[in-house]
């Protein structure tokens, strides 16, 4: 081949990934240009001063709160079926990871009405639960309920596939060793498959923070943050949407930050 036809050939294919980069960059500046608006719309010092109102600090206390306990809750449950999912030897597992992921392709709205038909009022366990002192529903715990049924999966799902990351002849070598298999996870897998682990559980805590239709048709009281947007934007304006609106993107920024700093892609 020519040095000419090198050259022609290396210029076709810079010609298209400019192409590719200006496409691309279209859709880069749709995601960033609301993002860069929203951070300009109110000045800092009118984002502060509303913070301070009970209403948003009362949004963003229950959405912490809320977001911590249904993360804890889907860390500990999910991660054994995690485990199981990468590990068992069945044709279930499919079906079962459908399973899983089925609340993330479901409608937010329609997770909602899904849980209300298991927890809300007039059913057996929602009535049960009324009348030991817990309502399922308008209460603190329907907000978790809510935010476990649609962030759960992240952490299963994750981390799944950093169990299957880590080599399985480490587990045969550490059972060979007389080390039983609880052991065997506890020493070695959940050490190297930490990192994923903890992508997923930032995922799911993010998921949780910004969850809202689930959420609005189970609870609404006590207000998260998503909620407590909604409503000042509806009575008030969206000048009053503003403040709760950076809290929330705030968030979702650490924990990309988070991400990439001491817990791995989960995408890679």
């Amino acid at each position: 081949m020519s040095a000419q036809s090198m050259r022609r050939r290396l210029s076709l294919r810079l010609d298209w990934l400019t192409v590719t980069l200006a496409l691309g960059g279209l859709l880069l500046c749709y995601y960033l240009a609301p993002l860069a608006s929203l951070f300009l719309s109110a000045p800092p010092g009118a984002v502060a001063a509303s913070l301070t109102e009970p209403t948003v600090v009362n949004a963003v206390t229950t959405s912490v709160l809320s977001a911590t306990l249904s993360t804890l809750v889907g860390t500990v449950f999910g991660l054994p079926l995690a485990y199981w999912l990468a590990r068992a030897d069945t044709r279930w597992t499919d079906a079962v990871l459908a399973a899983v992921v089925l609340p993330l392709v479901l409608p937010p709205t329609v997770g909602g009405v899904v849980l209300l038909t298991v927890v809300g009022p007039n059913t057996l366990l929602g009535d049960a639960a009324a009348a030991a002192g817990l309502p399922l529903t308008r209460s603190l715990a329907g907000v978790v309920l809510a935010q476990t049924f649609v962030a759960s999966p992240f952490v299963v799902v994750t981390a799944k596939a950093a169990f299957e990351g880590v080599d399985r002849s480490l587990e045969h070598a550490s059972r060979v060793l007389g080390m039983d298999r609880l052991t065997t996870v506890r020493r070695v897998t959940l050490p190297l498959a930490g990192p994923g682990i903890l992508a997923g559980v930032t995922l799911a805590f993010a998921r949780a923070m910004g969850e809202f239709g689930a959420t609005m048709m189970l609870a609404y009281y006590p207000r998260t943050m998503p909620v407590q947007i909604w409503v000042s934007f509806v009575s008030l304006g969206l000048d009053a949407a503003y403040p709760v609106a950076i809290v929330l993107v705030a968030v979702s920024v650490l924990a990309l930050a988070i991400l990439h700093t001491v817990a791995s892609n989960p995408w890679q």
